[in-house]
């Protein structure tokens, strides 16, 4: 059995958690790692109540991001930005639908194309003062089977976003 756990990504002066809007998560999230330009990166095994991401994003008045990542294989992403509101997409298709086929639900369900969540990803990085290319989101929403494990999708995805891991500026 993989990693089940959720990753929480906003930029904030103040930790993430110190947020009202993620009041009943406080002591749960630990974190992970700053990236560059002020980016945190928080995580949790399981799934907690982490609250409402666009009243996260509307109390940091900046778009905040959760992943969770489902058995290591697969992460339902829910992101949501002060203007550009919210979406979800998913990493991982068909790991994915398996674990939604346990319960009937498809892909289709609750999460956006990988089209039309590539083009909000776009948005949402350009609220947060990116400039990405459509391009290699959609080349990575569209992982049917993934070579990669959940993790590593998500943290590649936060890279497409253009939330740089410290590492790479080294």
């Amino acid at each position: 059995m993989g990693f089940w756990g959720v990753y929480l990504v906003g930029r904030s002066g103040e930790p993430l958690p110190d947020h009202p809007a993620l009041r009943d998560a406080r002591g749960l999230l630990t974190l992970r790692e700053f990236r560059a330009d002020g980016w945190q990166v928080w995580c949790h095994p399981g799934q907690p109540a982490l609250g409402n991401m666009t009243a996260l994003a509307d109390a940091a008045r900046a778009p905040v991001l959760l992943g969770f990542v489902m058995d290591s294989v697969c992460v339902a992403v829910e992101a949501a930005a002060p203007h550009s509101g919210s979406w979800y997409a998913c990493l991982g298709r068909a790991p994915m639908a398996v674990h939604l086929g346990l319960d009937g639900t498809a892909l289709e369900d609750l999460f956006l194309p990988p089209e039309d969540a590539a083009e909000r990803a776009v948005r949402w990085a350009a609220e947060s003062g990116r400039g990405v290319r459509e391009g290699p989101l959609l080349e990575l929403l569209r992982i049917e089977q993934p070579e990669r494990s959940g993790d590593e999708l998500f943290f590649a995805f936060l890279d497409c976003l253009g939330i740089e891991s410290l590492q790479a500026e080294a």
